[in-house]
């Protein structure tokens, strides 16, 4: 399977239903009691394409889209308009808004990360999909500057400084980013009459490990 690095059109990703999706397994003891457990260290989204669509012309592009695919065969970028930035949904991303690791003065390469908090518990989602120049960095407060001072991997989540940052510096990270995903069916069942009564197909998508 190949991934594709382009974007499924956003103006009909805005409409799409879906979001994380966890899995627990959950064994009920005799006691009352349960034990809990989980297979997977990060959740995988799930949404339903067909939702964004309001018009035929709509129809026809996720059917191109679809086609390009091959299915289910190759993975593309979904932007997911409830969680696609380092910051607030209502705020610009800054060089500050993430802290992505800490400075050992011989590590160049760092991956991207967000932080998700509640209380004293802390989440970090690994971010591999970047949008192309929306990728803001710093070290130890201050911001430097992408080609002076580092690189980016948009296709791997990565920045590469071009000098090693010093032992005990905060490395950190503001940017917009998508979710690598792939169509979860190979088959797309529309009737035409249907639709111009309102009634959208199910196109399900499902993120993919990267």
């Amino acid at each position: 399977m190949a991934f594709h690095e382009v974007r499924f059109p956003t103006t009909l990703s805005f409409g799409a239903i879906g979001g994380p999706e966890r899995r627990t397994e959950i064994v009920a003891l005799a006691s009352g009691f349960e034990e809990r457990n989980t297979p997977w260290a990060h959740a995988l989204r799930r949404f339903d394409a067909g939702m964004g669509l309001r018009s035929l012309d709509d129809l026809s592009a996720v059917i191109a889209f679809f086609e390009a695919r091959a299915g289910q065969l190759h993975g593309f970028r979904w932007k997911d308009w409830s969680d696609f930035k380092s910051c607030l949904p209502s705020a610009a991303p800054a060089f500050g808004d993430q802290v992505i690791a800490v400075g050992d003065g011989q590590t160049r390469i760092f991956a991207l990360r967000k932080a998700y908090q509640s209380g004293a518990t802390v989440y970090h989602r690994p971010i591999t999909k970047p949008v192309a120049g929306s990728v803001r960095a710093g070290i130890g407060g201050d911001e430097v500057f992408p080609d002076i001072n580092y690189t980016v991997d948009h296709a791997a989540g990565r920045i590469i400084f071009n000098e090693a940052p010093e032992a005990g510096a905060d490395i950190s990270a503001g940017y917009e980013f998508d979710v690598p995903v792939r169509f979860d069916t190979d088959r797309i069942a529309v009737s035409v009459a249907s639709f111009q009564a309102g009634q959208v197909p199910d196109i399900p998508v499902v993120e993919v490990r990267v």
